[in-house]
């Protein structure tokens, strides 16, 4: 079981929510720790994750998770709803990079990912959870101003009714009119999430190429990690580690992901252009639509 089917099992499931995303991160600047918990800093690994409920109306939520040194359980510590949320800054537009920006109503978190990759991944699961979010809100406010609408409607009417069998005097429709419309001019909607600094390929709607390609980045890195961990650990052994072992065994994984990364990286370049050449095809048979319509 990896780590994110492990946080989901233990923290999200019992609170009947469904884990989307989990991200380990380091922060770029440390908070500064009072002089009574400097000297007994305790070691933890720290998760970013990002969850929905099961119950209706659903949910999104971002949630800090701790798991600290010597215990196999997940804290849960802090939890964020997506209201709450008010930035995601991915640092740098141009270039895949580790580091990401949190800004929230009342916190800051400037973290680090373990890869570009897997905060790549992390924030493109998250922009298209925050879509759907606000995007089926929207059709939910939508659908209740409809429904309020017909109600007023048929206040309306029986209203006028009412008049007609007693006179001039029954005034409530009216007034209720006002105060639906009162309320409706007072309600302020939520402002929705913003996304600055991130790569286009993040942040539209044809992306699922792209994320297969940073889970294969994310999984080779792990890889690469574990076989240098296993190399320190033998070395640590007093097993004799060779360069025609163990040496040439890394250097053929590091030449292997070097040619994954290049393909990965020609077939997202690849999946751009193809792009593009789709939509240009799109506005050529829009024109000549129009045209032939006309």
């Amino acid at each position: 079981m990896n780590i994110q089917s492990a946080i989901n099992k233990e923290v999200f499931i019992p609170r009947d929510e469904r884990l989307l995303v989990a991200v380990e991160v380091w922060r770029r600047k440390r908070k500064r720790l009072s002089l009574l918990l400097s000297g007994a800093k305790a070691e933890y690994a720290t998760f970013i994750c990002v969850s929905v409920t099961y119950t209706r109306p659903h949910q999104l939520l971002i949630t800090k998770v701790k798991r600290f040194s010597g215990s196999p359980s997940f804290t849960r510590r802090s939890q964020w709803t997506v209201e709450q949320l008010r930035q995601v800054n991915g640092i740098n537009p141009n270039k895949d990079t580790p580091e990401f920006d949190l800004v929230f109503d009342n916190a800051v978190d400037q973290w680090v990912a373990n890869s570009s990759a897997e905060k790549c991944i992390f924030v493109q699961i998250l922009y298209h959870a925050c879509q759907t979010y606000w995007t089926g809100k929207a059709g939910a406010m939508g659908k209740t101003g409809k429904l309020g609408k017909m109600g007023r409607q048929g206040s309306a009417s029986q209203g006028t009714h009412d008049e007609i069998r007693a006179g001039p005097s029954g005034s409530s429709p009216r007034s209720a009119s006002r105060t639906l419309q009162a309320r409706r001019k007072s309600f302020i909607p939520p402002k929705q999430t913003e996304f600055i600094n991130c790569q286009s390929k993040l942040t539209r709607d044809a992306c699922t190429m792209n994320l297969v390609i940073y889970r294969c980045k994310a999984f080779l890195n792990h890889m690469k990690k574990r076989m240098v961990a296993n190399q320190n650990r033998s070395a640590g052994r007093g097993q004799p580690v060779t360069g025609s072992t163990v040496g040439n065994v890394v250097q053929r994984v590091t030449v292997a992901l070097g040619e994954r990364g290049d393909r990965l990286t020609r077939a997202e370049d690849k999946t751009v252009e193809l792009m593009q050449k789709t939509q240009q095809f799109a506005d050529t048979a829009h024109k000549l639509a129009l045209k032939y319509s006309k």
